[in-house]
C-alpha cells in the first residue's frame, strides 16, 4: 500500500523533470558564453555571463523591444477580433434559426480538418491582389481575417458553451420585450464570460508563439515580431549568436507565462463550462 502511494507522485515528479528539463535548461543557456551552449549539456553554467539579455536586446539596428511591441500589438488585435466575431456567429448557430444552419456548421466543423498550410498559399495570392502583402500595415494579413470568424474552433467552443445555457432565459427575455439582439445582449453576452476568456487565452498564446504566417507575410525588419526575430540570431553564413538567443527566447517566453498564470483560473472554469450541455 505504501509503494502504491509513492509510486504515483514519484511518477508525476519524473514526468515533469521530463518536461520541465528543455525549458530549464534554456533558461540556464541563457547565461552561458556561445562557445559553452553546444558543449555543456547541463543546467547550471560554468562561467555566469549575464551580458547575453544586453547583447541580445541590442543585438540588431533595431532593439528587441520593438519586436515585443509588434507581437503585442499583432495578439491584442488578434484576441479582440476572435472575441468578437466568433461570439457573434457562435450566437446564430446556438440560437437564431435559418435555412441550412445545419449544414453551413458542419462546414465550419469541417474546415477545422484542413492544415493551414494548404491555404496559405492561396490566402498569400488573394492578400497579395488586395494590395496588404508589402503595405503600408502589414499586419493587415495577420489580423483582418479574424473579423471573420475563421477560427472555427473557438466558434465550436462558444456554440456548445451557448447550448448550456437554458432556452428559459431566452424566452423570460423575449416576454420582457427583447429582440434577438436584447437577447444577445443582456441574457447571452454576460453568461459567455467564461467561454471569451477561454478564447482569449489561446488566441493570445497561439498568436504569440505563431511562426509561420508572420515569417510569410513580414519582410520588414522593423515590423518583425519576436518569434521571426529570433531566427536572426543563426544566419546562412553559420555564424550564431546562440547565447543571446536564448536569452531573448527566455523573454519571449514571460508574457505568455504571465498571461496564462494571470488568467489561468478562469481557463479552468471556461473548459470545464463549456463542455456543458444543455
Amino acid at each position: 500500500m505504501t509503494l502504491q502511494r509513492l509510486g504515483r507522485p514519484a511518477m508525476l515528479v519524473l514526468l515533469s523533470v521530463i518536461v520541465l528539463y528543455p525549458l530549464v535548461w534554456m533558461l540556464g543557456s541563457s547565461f552561458k558564453a556561445p562557445e559553452e551552449v553546444l558543449n555543456n549539456m547541463s543546467v547550471f553554467p560554468e562561467v555566469f555571463t549575464p551580458g547575453n539579455y544586453t547583447d541580445g536586446w541590442g543585438h540588431f539596428d533595431v532593439a528587441f523591444g520593438r519586436f515585443f511591441l509588434n507581437s503585442a500589438m499583432v495578439a491584442g488585435l488578434t484576441v479582440v477580433a476572435n472575441c468578437v466575431s466568433c461570439l457573434l456567429a457562435a450566437y446564430a448557430f446556438a440560437r437564431l434559426k435559418f435555412r441550412l444552419r445545419g449544414f453551413w456548421f458542419a462546414i465550419m466543423i469541417g474546415t477545422l480538418l484542413l492544415p493551414g498550410h494548404v491555404l496559405i498559399v492561396p490566402q498569400f495570392v488573394m492578400f497579395k491582389t488586395f494590395g496588404w502583402v508589402g503595405g503600408d500595415w502589414p499586419y493587415a494579413p495577420l489580423i483582418v481575417p479574424q473579423l471573420l470568424a475563421t477560427e472555427a474552433f473557438f466558434v465550436f467552443l462558444m456554440v456548445q458553451f451557448m447550448r448550456g445555457v437554458p432556452r428559459e432565459l431566452d424566452d423570460a427575455a423575449k416576454i420582457d420585450g427583447c429582440s434577438p439582439y436584447g437577447v444577445f445582449k443582456h441574457v447571452i453576452l454576460p453568461l459567455s464570460r467564461p467561454a471569451l476568456v477561454s478564447t482569449a487565452i489561446f488566441s493570445f498564446i497561439w498568436t504569440w508563439n505563431d511562426f509561420f504566417r508572420q515569417l510569410v507575410y513580414l519582410s520588414d525588419l522593423e515590423k518583425y515580431t519576436a518569434p521571426v526575430a529570433l531566427t536572426l540570431f543563426i544566419d546562412s553564413s553559420g555564424q550564431s549568436a546562440v547565447g543571446p538567443m536564448f536569452a531573448m527566447s527566455v523573454l519571449s517566453l514571460l508574457p505568455v507565462f504571465l498571461f496564462f498564470v494571470a488568467f489561468q483560473r478562469m481557463l479552468v472554469e471556461g473548459i470545464n463550462t463549456t463542455g456543458l450541455k444543455g
